[in-house]
């Protein structure tokens, strides 16, 4: 098995391993041309994700066959620092790239000579994280004589509920995440339109402020789990949700636009409140915390839950899907959150869309979603560069456009909206 024999230097500057350099460009070089559009097989792409805080490669063909994978993972080393530090972050991935490549290779008993195109994390995300990924993307590219398929991250999760499930175009989308909270119609493989966004932060995002705020990380059965996973545990336990009260939000704005700053807000005041009350060391945690993220998370529920029925009002009301292929897919990192699956599968079976939700272990950031879109646009030949020149000239971006917006549309059709009964959560 030849190894991708690469690294960056101190100075991002790619450089080979001269003792690994010959074999690895035989291995390379043993196929020159690019395999064109044909039936015979199914195409193989490598996907590298690098958007964030994960290191991921997935290998997978365009029949949907997951046939490689790796990923390393930097949770517990942002855990350590309270959140994540985008230069450390880099410097991880630059680290463990070439490796976590290597092992999806291996995993999927494959050489780069195998692969048909290679599909990359180009925006949104950290830009010193997505350069990382670029670079080493195009890297192989050069060296295999390879396509590149530039990746939009949050079309890739948009996308990646397709491989293991048949959802038809078209279909609405929820992506919830650290990064983003959007509502959105997937029309195809590369037109979406957006229906609501977040106007401040993302769920995801506020989950691990406040969960830092309590000191969730504190307690021995929290400590390895990451903000959004702690508050959910710790809500499972919970004897009274009722007893925090968080008030509705947004409720006169008839738009699918999210907000969820006040509930942090009112978090922290609780929290304030309960730490003064209770005389709660720095190191303590309040008394009644399992009931508080109770709270906070069926807030959260059912203000997300809100702006997705009214989505569904706003796609049944101008016709926009017909009634038998009506979907919701939901997907991110968020979308591992069971209350909150429970709570818009709820919904959905009151307004008459069929529920899917991207298989948890695909909703966080992997390789496998980012090979996936590839796929899918290779099999329609949409932004797949095949010119040198080309290749080279791709860029990341910190904050890239998803779709064409449909925000105002939304709002002037002045939907009024009320939140069906979320029994039995």
């Amino acid at each position: 098995m030849a190894k991708c024999a690469y690294f960056f230097s101190h100075k991002t500057s790619l450089k080979f391993c001269h003792s690994r350099r010959s074999r690895f460009l035989r291995t390379c070089n043993q196929t020159l041309n690019v395999r064109k559009f044909t039936t015979d097989r199914p195409a193989i792409i490598l996907g590298i994700e690098t958007s964030c805080d994960d290191t991921g490669c997935g290998i997978i063909d365009t029949s949907g066959k997951v046939l490689g994978e790796a990923i390393h993972s930097q949770l517990l080393t942002h855990l350590k620092h309270g959140g994540i530090i985008p230069t450390i972050a880099a410097e991880m991935h630059r680290q463990h790239i070439t490796t976590v490549c290597e092992n999806a290779l291996k995993s999927a008993n494959l050489r780069l000579k195998n692969i048909d195109a290679i599909a990359t994390t180009t925006k949104p995300g950290l830009p010193l994280s997505l350069s990382i990924g670029n670079r080493f993307g195009k890297y192989l590219c050069r060296v295999g004589n390879k396509p590149y398929i530039p990746i939009h991250h949050m079309e890739a999760h948009a996308l990646t509920v397709r491989m293991v499930e048949k959802v038809d175009f078209p279909y609405l989308v929820l992506l919830i995440s650290g990064g983003h909270c959007l509502l959105a119609i997937v029309e195809n493989v590369d037109k979406f339109y957006i229906l609501g966004t977040t106007v401040d932060n993302a769920p995801g995002e506020i989950l691990d402020k406040i969960a830092r705020r309590l000191k969730l990380a504190n307690l021995p059965e929290f400590s390895h789990m990451s903000g959004g996973q702690a508050i959910e545990s710790a809500a499972s336990k919970a004897s009274d949700p009722t007893k925090f009260i968080f008030e509705p939000i947004l409720t006169r704005r008839r738009d699918c636009q999210f907000s969820f700053a006040g509930i942090s807000n009112k978090s922290f005041r609780y929290i304030d409140e309960q730490e003064k009350n209770f005389n709660v060391a720095d190191s303590m945690i309040i008394p009644d915390i399992y009931n508080f993220c109770a709270a906070l998370q069926l807030s959260l529920a059912k203000h997300i839950c809100l702006r997705t029925q009214r989505a569904m009002e706003f796609i049944i009301n101008m016709n926009l899907i017909s009634q038998e292929k009506r979907t919701l897919v939901i997907s991110g990192g968020v979308a591992c959150n069971n209350f909150f699956a429970r709570a818009l599968e709820i919904v959905c079976s009151q307004r008459g869309f069929n529920f899917v939700r991207t298989p948890p272990h695909l909703c966080n950031d992997n390789g496998i979603m980012i090979a996936w879109n590839g796929a899918e646009k290779w099999k329609v030949n949409a932004d797949v560069l095949r010119n040198t020149e080309e290749i080279e000239m791709v860029t990341t971006e910190k904050n890239a456009l998803f779709g064409e917006s449909w925000i105002e549309r939304v709002k002037d059709a002045n939907i009024k909206c009320k939140l069906v009964k979320l029994n039995n959560l």
